[in-house]
């Protein structure tokens, strides 16, 4: 058998839930800011809360796994996140900001944890040569919590009454996530332990990281990926709200975040047939131009087809994250688990960036704030022809070296 399926299944319904709660943030968001009655700068407090622990966590996490394996760190993963979720309901009923924040803060350590357990274990549940597989399976599962939660969250939130009820989702995922614990601690999932690795500290990877230019200037570049990701999806509902732009209500502008994500999702996967021609570096040159011009039409332009170009962002945001994340560590050989720390790290910019588009959105409105993630995406360009002129680099070597042996990728 190449995959372990039952197994994989556990994996897989613990992306759902990551996704769910990932995606929470950007329903979150408006629905604090309506709640507490905050500034757009109060609101990105959620989006600090949530990607600040990528700064602390991903090392003494991996240290964790490697302590007590895959199994154990899922385990607590989930427990972590069920406990940020429980919180919410106290920070509802005492109506407290800063205690919502705290249990943003906690489902983000166990969020991470998952990151950091669950793909690798997915990698290996299986033979080697199926591991691509097993990971863009699990994964799937993750888009579907995605596109599913921003409907199904708005109305618990809501649901026609006038008060927001923002604890609701969150209940529900609590209990989901502590069954889910439960579920996989009698379960038979293997309990597979990575090797410690030596010399695991950020500066020491800082300084390593610098032998491979494409890992480097990855990391920098994931920094400001991620913070745009954060912005454009973290203030999608408001810009949809915002009675200068469209003047939609919750659920109407909740069922076009859906449509943002379900976009994504499809064009994600109808890509991975594009690779086969272009190179990683020029696919994100290529989604990162359109992601520059549908920017500047959400933040310049007021028609009708203002909340088509919302929805085209998430054709256009598909494959940066898994692109850019898998030309950060390729060709580094040994060094990569290194260099996925140092990128898990760089998701740090998710906390950075909100708040910039948040003092923009106050000071001149939601849709100019909308600068900041097109801002992002120019870098992200200039990186990817970096990492084609790389790769038509190497091609050149290789076919210098190899005349008879031509190789039909651009």
């Amino acid at each position: 058998m190449n995959h372990q399926w039952k197994p994989l299944l556990i994996v897989a319904y613990i992306f759902l839930f990551a996704g769910s709660i990932i995606c929470m943030n950007d329903i979150l968001l408006p629905s604090l800011k309506a709640f507490f009655h905050l500034s757009y700068v109060q609101a990105t407090f959620v989006q600090q809360s949530f990607y600040l622990v990528y700064l602390i966590f991903p090392i003494p996490i991996a240290y964790f796994i490697s302590s007590y394996g895959y199994k154990i760190g899922l385990i607590a993963a989930l427990g972590v996140c069920s406990l940020g979720c429980g919180l919410f309901v106290p920070a509802y009923f005492t109506s407290s900001f800063l205690l919502a924040l705290v249990s943003l803060f906690v489902i983000s350590i166990g969020v991470t944890l998952i990151n950091v357990a669950a793909n690798p274990l997915a990698a290996m549940l299986g033979k080697p040569e199926g591991s691509h597989v097993r990971i863009n399976f699990v994964q799937v599962f993750a888009r579907i919590g995605y596109s599913l939660t921003p409907i199904l969250a708005t109305r618990l939130i809501y649901n026609g009454r006038k008060h927001i009820s923002f604890h609701l989702p969150y209940l529900f995922l609590g209990i989901g996530t502590c069954f889910l614990a439960i579920m996989i601690g009698f379960s038979k999932l293997p309990s597979f332990r990575p090797a410690m690795v030596k010399g695991f500290s950020f500066l020491s990877i800082v300084k390593e990281s610098r032998k491979f230019p494409q890992l480097f200037w990855g990391a920098i570049i994931m920094f400001f990926y991620v913070g745009a990701e954060a912005s454009t999806a973290g203030f999608f509902i408001n810009y949809l709200q915002d009675k200068s732009i469209v003047g939609f209500n919750s659920a109407q502008a909740a069922r076009f975040l859906t449509y943002y994500y379900v976009a994504a999702t499809i064009v994600g996967f109808v890509a991975i047939y594009f690779f086969k021609f272009l190179s990683a570096g020029r696919m994100v040159v290529i989604f990162g131009v359109g992601m520059v011009t549908t920017l500047v039409l959400c933040a310049f332009t007021h028609s009708s087809l203002n909340p088509y170009y919302m929805v085209l962002l998430g054709v256009f945001i598909s494959i940066m994250f898994p692109t850019l994340f898998g030309l950060g560590i390729e060709g580094i050989g040994a060094f990569t688990e290194k260099g996925s720390a140092l990128l898990n790290i760089a998701i740090v910019g998710g906390a950075v960036f909100p708040p910039i588009q948040g003092m923009i959105a106050d000071a001149a409105g939601v849709q100019v704030s909308y600068i900041v993630p097109c801002f992002c995406f120019i870098l992200i360009v200039v990186y990817g022809i970096f990492c084609d002129r790389r790769s038509s680099a190497k091609l050149a070597e290789v076919n210098a070296e190899n005349p008879v042996d031509q190789q039909t990728r651009i």
